[in-house]
């Protein structure tokens, strides 16, 4: 008989913490820290094409996290079209990417 109330006493100790932990997030709107948005920031960029009919500019780029990419050499459409005439191919550049219309963006770009 003894033995079945150590095991209920341990059973119940090992549960109260798992209930514990869920009943103390009742009503908390909590995210992952992976699917948190993260704020756009600039990251160095070469410009390795320019397309100013279509609004296009290809650039090898460092990561970018907010957009939970990594280094590559990518196109990308350009918010503000008109902004490319002040670039030439094999400018570095500081880029700023935000997700427009369901597409990666370059939202900002300036001269490094």
């Amino acid at each position: 008989m003894n033995h079945i109330k150590t095991f209920t006493i341990v059973l119940a100790l090992a549960a109260a913490p798992a209930a514990f932990s869920a009943g103390s997030m009742d009503g908390m709107d909590m995210k992952p820290a992976g699917q948190a948005k993260q704020a756009p920031k600039p990251v160095a960029a070469q410009i390795r094409k320019i397309d100013i009919d279509s609004g296009q500019v290809t650039l090898r780029h460092g990561a970018i996290d907010n957009l939970g990419m990594g280094a590559m050499t990518m196109s990308f459409t350009v918010k503000d079209k008109a902004s490319l005439k002040n670039f030439k191919e094999g400018d570095a550049v500081l880029a700023t990417f935000d997700m427009v219309d369901g597409k990666p963006t370059v939202v900002e770009m300036r001269h490094r």
